[in-house]
């Protein structure tokens, strides 16, 4: 039986490795196609290769290793995570989604074990979609999804993305060329930290994820008047903020009510003066479920309350929608193999969504995908203060271990 405590060990010395690659001297901060990106790609590139996978970077810039099968036209199984972080974010997420399955593979090798499949592991260049405010730009190279119109998407010092890959050794035109067959493909699994506090409540190393949640976002505007603190009287007034404070109230209640998630994190208020009623209010909605009806249906009472509040205030109320993803549910098979590993370990089984996105998003176009949520502390993610524990990791490398000998 193998030492996952030693090889979780190791896992936990290349995370440590890997987070000091950064664009930023004061934090981890490394985005897509920068030096730092093709950095990490050597580096984790070396990794691969010492555990004895074939290697190589696909046209969009995700790092790819294969463990090959002796089996003749045998298909392909797909596990794989992301390398690019947020600003100021943590060495886990992502990152041990990668370097966990290298560690394994070498172990595999070590061993001799042939797997009727070839073992692709990929390392995504972009899910946070940090810089080009557009997600998962690497994962959705795979499926075939890379607008024109893309090209020109610009980042905040107005590089675009075609000449952002073209510095990187890429070209925009040739993107195609990372789609992936899905004639032999079996099907994805993605290791990742939960980035919440569920398991660590239920006191459990792993869990399997059942679906990830499918998110809108918007921009909403209310327009008031502004006028003087102190000489327009209270049953007169036309107050952008005062309005939109009810808005928000009007969020968290609904958003219980119908077991969804629903949060407004960004406020923009003008002219923002001390002594200034406020005229014009800016703020953002995200609203998330694994079920989308149930989303939906939160969010037209939303904006069905909104809208009441904003005519009784005799205020304009306006919206764009930014942002829409629909959910994506687990297979229900791998999620079985998953839960038999689980148990083999000798732990219980815990299935629970995913409220955040993940590069298993896109895939899911193409095969099925599963994914395995790892313990964090306090769910803390997005964050220097992002942390996991070796023998977490050494459970969940014996559940992948377990899994992946046992898919089909």
């Amino acid at each position: 039986m193998p030492d996952y405590g030693k090889i979780a060990q190791q896992v936990m010395m290349r995370c440590d490795e890997l987070g000091k690659i950064s664009q930023s001297d004061e934090n981890l901060d490394r985005r897509y196609l920068t030096p730092e990106h093709q950095q990490a790609n050597q580096l984790v590139g070396e990794w691969m290769s010492q555990a004895g996978m074939k290697t190589w970077q696909d046209e969009a810039g995700n790092l790819w290793g294969r463990l090959e099968s002796k089996t003749p036209n045998a298909p392909r199984f797909l596990v794989g995570s992301h390398l690019d972080t947020v600003p100021n974010g943590g060495k886990y997420d992502g990152m041990l989604g990668v370097l966990a399955p290298i560690s394994l593979i070498n172990e595999f090798n070590e061993q001799s074990i042939e797997l009727p499949f070839h073992f692709d592991l990929v390392g995504f260049g972009d899910e946070e979609g940090t810089r080009f405010r557009s997600t998962l730009l690497g994962s959705r190279a795979l499926t075939g999804e890379w607008p024109a119109e893309w090209a020109e998407v610009e980042d905040a010092d107005g590089i675009s993305l075609k000449n952002a890959l073209k510095t990187f050794g890429s070209d925009f035109d040739k993107i195609p060329n990372a789609a992936i067959s899905t004639d032999d493909l079996i099907g994805y699994l993605e290791l990742h930290i939960e980035q919440g506090p569920v398991l660590e409540d239920e006191n459990l190393p792993v869990g399997v994820v059942s679906a990830i949640a499918g998110a809108k976002r918007f921009d909403l505007s209310v327009k008031g008047m502004a006028g003087h603190a102190g000489t327009v009287p209270m049953p007169l007034r036309q107050d952008a903020l005062c309005a939109v404070s009810e808005m928000i109230l009007v969020v968290e209640k609904v958003a219980q009510e119908h077991g969804i998630v629903a949060t407004v994190g960004q406020i923009n208020n003008r002219p923002n003066g001390v002594n200034v009623i406020s005229g014009n209010t800016q703020f953002s909605l995200d609203i998330r479920s694994e079920f989308d009806g149930k989303r939906d249906a939160g969010l037209a009472q939303i904006m069905a309350e909104i809208q009441v509040i904003a005519d009784r205030r005799n205020v304009i109320l306006e919206s764009k929608q930014t942002h829409s993803a629909p959910s994506v549910h687990c297979d229900s098979a791998l999620q079985g193999v998953l839960r038999n590993a689980i148990e083999h370990a000798g732990h219980k089984v815990l299935t629970l969504p995913s409220g955040a996105g993940h590069d298993a998003m896109a895939i899911a176009d193409i095969c099925p995908v599963a994914m395995l949520f790892m313990r964090c502390d306090k769910g803390i993610s997005h964050n220097p203060a992002e942390a996991i524990t070796t023998p977490d990791v050494a459970v969940a490398l014996e559940v992948l271990d377990h899994a992946i000998k046992n898919l089909g």
